[in-house]
């Protein structure tokens, strides 16, 4: 890990929403929480990957997360990580989501952990 991973740094991310992320089991095209969770998490990713040396990464080990209101397929979601703690490897965000009608739609919490790719990779089962 380089220096400068700490509490307090922050990563926005603008996603439009696509066909692929909609509700399957809803009659209209509705944002799913699972593809919201999903653009969640990545922006945690992207807020990390700057700090990683090459043989790092992250894997998600925590979501706690509401999906509070219902958005369109075709708009706009951003999403806000903001890294809260640093401790033994292990990372712990804060995350909310809005739309672009700026309604809130989804908050919660994320954790992830700092690994090897390497001892990873060898550890996975074939």
């Amino acid at each position: 890990m380089k220096d400068g991973l700490v509490a307090g740094l922050t990563h926005m991310q603008t996603y439009v929403t696509t066909l692929e992320m909609r509700a399957k089991q809803l009659a209209g095209d509705i944002f799913s929480t699972p593809a919201m969770i999903s653009l969640m998490e990545y922006t945690c990713v992207l807020l990390v990957a700057p700090y990683l040396d090459e043989n790092e990464q992250t894997v998600g080990i925590h979501v706690d997360v509401r999906h509070m209101a219902p958005t369109k397929i075709g708009q706009s979601v951003t999403v806000t990580a903001e890294l809260l703690e640093v401790k033994d490897n292990k990372l712990r965000f804060r995350l909310s989501a809005m739309n672009d009608q700026h309604v809130k739609i989804g908050e919660g919490t994320h954790r992830r952990a700092m690994i090897s790719t390497n001892s990873f990779a060898a550890r996975t089962p074939q």
